[in-house]
């Protein structure tokens, strides 16, 4: 493996291509999350099966959508943000977005010392290669090179292995919003934060 983690421009063209990577997944489990407490220093997140799995593909937004990631130029500045690609050889096989000082985005409330990890994938052929792990740790050297303090990631609760992996970086659970997403209700909002010291 020739892997390669490079920083690429914010611009349309690169969503693009950044976009040819899939983030769908199998959901074959959730975690219960029966109080707001759980995972966050009250009773432990809960892993339970779901039958029958179902993917998963955050990208099957309709293209008009706020949600779809090529509209985000449009929704917000994104001249701040960090892409960061994952190449094995010139084959692109992951990546992450980072949003960083961006005016009327709620989600990094305000403030210059605070990013989002808005998204991270890795190829589905190439996940358990520790790509992730590669691309995370280059988000965090990007983070601290701006003097960024902390990180905050929002998944859900039928992302198991995102929260798994989030958890296992130091990534702490910080909120659970159970009403978060009318158009999927039995999906709940799990937000992570990272502190760097």
């Amino acid at each position: 493996m020739t892997l390669r983690i490079v920083e690429e421009p914010p611009t349309l063209a690169t969503l693009h291509e950044y976009l040819t990577v899939s983030i769908a997944f199998v959901v074959d489990s959730q975690l219960r999350l029966d109080s707001p407490e759980s995972g966050s220093g009250g009773m432990p997140l809960v892993e339970e099966p779901v039958d029958p799995p179902w993917v998963k593909d955050y990208d099957a937004q309709p293209q008009d959508s706020d949600d779809y990631v090529l509209n985000w130029p449009n929704r917000w500045n994104i001249k701040n943000w960090g892409v960061i690609s994952a190449f094995d050889g010139h084959e692109r096989v992951g990546g992450a977005l980072i949003a960083w000082k961006t005016d009327g985005l709620s989600f990094t409330e305000g403030r210059d010392d605070l990013a989002a990890l808005f998204d991270i994938r890795v190829a589905p052929e190439r996940r358990r290669d520790g790509i992730g792990s590669l691309v995370f740790d280059h988000v965090v050297a990007w983070a601290k090179q701006r003097g960024i303090t902390e990180l905050k990631i929002e998944t859900q609760n039928i992302n198991v292995r995102a929260c798994r992996f989030y958890a296992n970086r130091g990534c702490s659970l910080s909120a659970i919003n159970h009403e978060a997403y009318p158009e999927f209700p039995d999906e709940v909002q799990m937000i992570w934060r990272l502190q760097f010291s």
